[in-house]
């Protein structure tokens, strides 16, 4: 007696006609993004043919004569041709026009950079073995310049791709799969990444055949799943751990997708673990993933804590106009102090006095008791959108963040990072949870993925659900992406984001 196929196959994705047996195949498998992916392999393409062609006439000028004995009769334009073919073939390499890639995260931005450094780091081995001295000029000019430039050119590409995406186009049509609760955690996590491209059209849940999820439909039991991706034209099934399905109708349920070019997408049970500390081996056919403990020590946090330090007195110093500015603004509106100091914790535990150019009013900690009643916070935090006690220039600053700014002495001075959690209050940190006390691991920052997120619309489980990420996962890169993405809030800030 056969084995009944654990989710309902339409007919024309049946096995029956053997393994040579023609399949239908759907049209979509993100045709939508080809036009984008085209539009930037010409413009990474333009890109290099100015980087070498410019380094090529910075270094050698507009002759074209005979490179040497080593070469033979070659000329510097057939090596500059020569290494914008190898470009462009290392770029593809590097699988840099992947459509699962572009738009949201730091994996774009690596690819393009590792495409570059590995192109240039042979031709500077083989320059060397075959002492060849021309290839100076193109490794020092070509490879600085065309790399900055296909990073800066990918940016402003991602910019108009993740316009499109916010307005819901563009996008890959995902149907979820899995319990109502895993089902529910991935519908929130992708609706607040609208860059990633993920736009859910339903969900097949449990045995549920009807009702709503986060505003999701469900569409049907999971069994369903593979009927209800076809009729939908999905792009992209994204199966939770906790699928019902088992290890056997995953397998199944890949080998249909086959031939339909719908990505299978399963998300893991470890939730909030970034990719650097997950390695995936291979043991008899069964993917073990070794999950590495979170370090809080050693060279890479002292690096972190030089960088902070260092960044931090630039900073001031370049900004030293826009801090004079902000003191004498707070002082002349009410002749009170410039500067707010208040107790917050840190690292460990301990209490530091984080400063902040004042915003309120100076008996604003005395009028607080009074309105504690009207508190719009989330969890331990205190937060009112018309809060009376914030003065004209205060809301000013706060809708740009420039109150903050004078924390960059105790990053200075070694209680703040520029990058971490957001620093607590003492009575907030009384309200922990045990779990939520691992946000005390790390020195508290200026800014972090809650500034970057919603600030004060993030509910209070996602302010530590962020916070939590960082501590976690922790890494150079991360921190650099934050501080870009900062900057861009600052820049355009959400008017409701901060107050």
């Amino acid at each position: 007696m056969a084995t009944p196929a654990p989710f309902a196959v339409p007919a024309f994705l049946r096995g029956d006609a053997g393994l040579n047996g023609n399949r239908r195949v759907a049209t979509r498998s993100r045709a939508y993004l080809t036009p984008y992916l085209r539009g930037l392999r010409l413009l990474d393409l333009l890109t290099v043919m100015l980087s070498v062609l410019g380094a090529q006439f910075l270094r050698f000028g507009s002759s074209s004569t005979s490179l040497g004995t080593h070469v033979g009769a070659l000329s510097y334009t057939a090596v500059s041709a020569a290494l914008i073919l190898g470009w462009m073939t290392a770029l593809h390499l590097q699988n840099a026009y992947d459509g699962r890639l572009v738009g949201h995260g730091v994996q774009e931005y690596r690819q393009v950079f590792h495409a570059s450094t590995w192109l240039f780091a042979a031709l500077a081995i083989t320059a060397f073995a075959l002492k060849l001295d021309f290839a100076r000029g193109y490794v020092i000019l070509a490879f600085p310049l065309g790399t900055l430039f296909l990073l800066a050119g990918r940016w402003s590409a991602r910019r108009w791709l993740v316009s499109r995406r916010r307005a819901g186009e563009l996008s890959d049509r995902v149907l979820l799969v899995g319990d109502r609760e895993h089902v529910a955690s991935l519908v929130v996590a992708l609706r607040r990444a609208p860059d990633a491209g993920y736009n859910v059209l339903g969900a097949c849940v449990d045995t549920a055949t009807s009702g709503w999820i986060e505003g999701v439909p469900i569409l049907g039991p999971e069994t369903d799943v593979l009927l209800k991706a076809v009729d939908l034209g999905a792009d992209v099934v994204a199966i939770s751990s906790s699928t019902g399905l088992g290890q056997t109708g995953l397998r199944r349920l890949g080998w249909a997708l086959e031939g339909t070019k719908i990505d299978l997408v399963v998300a893991p049970g470890i939730m909030d673990v970034a990719g650097p500390r997950v390695l995936t081996r291979p043991v008899q056919g069964l993917p073990l993933i070794h999950v590495e403990a979170p370090t809080f020590v050693g060279p890479a946090l002292v690096a972190k804590g030089l960088l902070d330090r260092v960044g931090a007195l630039i900073a001031m110093i370049v900004l030293s106009p826009v801090l004079v500015a902000v003191a004498i603004a707070v002082k002349l509106e009410d002749g009170g102090p410039v500067l707010f100091r208040q107790e917050r914790v840190g690292r460990d535990g301990n209490s530091f006095g984080m400063l902040k150019f004042r915003t309120m009013v100076v008996d604003a900690e005395a009028r607080l008791p009074q309105l504690l009643a009207a508190n719009e916070g989330a969890g331990p935090l205190f937060k009112l959108h018309r809060d009376p006690r914030v003065t004209k220039v205060g809301r000013a600053l706060r809708k740009y963040s420039l109150d903050e700014l004078a924390q960059l002495v105790n990053v200075l001075v070694g209680d703040m990072s520029l990058v971490g959690p957001r620093p607590p209050l003492p009575r907030e940190v009384a309200e922990y949870e045990a779990h939520v006390r691992r946000r005390l691991l790390v020195k508290p920052g200026m800014t972090g993925l809650w500034q970057i997120s919603g600030r004060s619309n993030l509910s209070w489980e996602e302010a530590v659900r962020l916070d939590l990420y960082y501590v976690e996962n922790w890494t150079p890169v991360l921190d650099l992406m934050i501080m870009w993405r900062t900057a861009q809030v600052v820049i355009q800030p959400d008017p409701h984001g901060a107050y």
